[in-house]
């Protein structure tokens, strides 16, 4: 289910009779979704599962797996993983229940991470006799350093909200009861500052672990010279200038 509110996108999967396990045609639509809100007007993505579950993984049970061809198959998955990391507007999981496997990844993947205090997260994958997907291998050791990383994906452990926050593996938790409300509020925030000047801070830090100093360097400087010159930036200065809070959006 996709909705658009007030600059805000909500995306949610619906499958909660196999914790919103995701088949091979969802992958699809996941992708699809991805490039509608990319081209839409909203400014902040919010990625959910319904009935208090995130996402339980790739469906193993979806038949239509053993009908293609299996590295054509993850490479159509991966471009869906790419796809979210590379989006130039600045995504959100809002995780609830159980976020295991290529569900872990898909809420990793995401820029921010909020969950509620019934959360866990799971790199099931060791437990099924397979590796790492949907980004995992790249998303893990960025998060937690590598030695930590390997427990993690090794193991196969459940780890907890408060664990996964306690380790740098997501940014918030918060009470059932509040992660609604904290969720949009962050999701505002971010609606209402200027979206290029977002887009360029995320892509910096993303390439910044495949960077030297130099290279770095010279990408902020890149950047700065496109946001100064924005929109956004001479209403900044307007808005300093006349000591008011500046107007991004709408």
């Amino acid at each position: 289910m996709y909705l658009e509110e007030e600059g805000v996108a909500t995306l949610t999967l619906m499958r909660p009779e196999v914790k919103n396990a995701i088949t091979d045609e969802m992958w699809g639509q996941l992708d699809a979704l991805l490039r509608r809100f990319e081209s839409s007007d909203a400014r902040v993505l919010i990625i959910t599962g319904g009935s208090q579950c995130f996402c339980s993984g790739a469906d193993l049970r979806d038949h239509t797996r053993i009908t293609v061809d299996p590295l054509t198959r993850m490479r159509r998955i991966s471009a869906v993983a790419a796809h979210l990391h590379n989006l130039p507007k600045p995504t959100i999981a809002k995780v609830q229940g159980v976020a295991a496997g290529a569900g872990c990844n898909l809420a990793l993947g995401c820029d921010l991470v909020v969950a509620s205090e019934s959360a866990s997260f799971i790199e099931i994958f060791s437990k099924r006799a397979l590796s790492l997907d949907f980004g995992g291998s790249f998303l893990l050791p960025r998060l937690v350093g590598l030695a930590k990383a390997k427990e993690i994906a090794f193991f196969a452990d459940r780890i907890d909200a408060n664990q996964a926050a306690a380790i740098g593996l997501i940014n918030k938790v918060v009470s059932e009861l509040d992660i609604d409300e904290m969720v949009m509020s962050w999701a505002r925030r971010l609606r209402d500052l200027p979206s290029q000047s977002l887009a360029l801070t995320k892509r910096l830090l993303n390439d910044s672990y495949g960077s030297t100093i130099e290279e770095a360097l010279e990408r902020e400087s890149q950047a700065q010279v496109i946001s100064s010159h924005s929109k956004d930036a001479k209403e900044a200065l307007s808005a300093f200038r006349e000591r008011r809070e500046p107007k991004f959006w709408p």
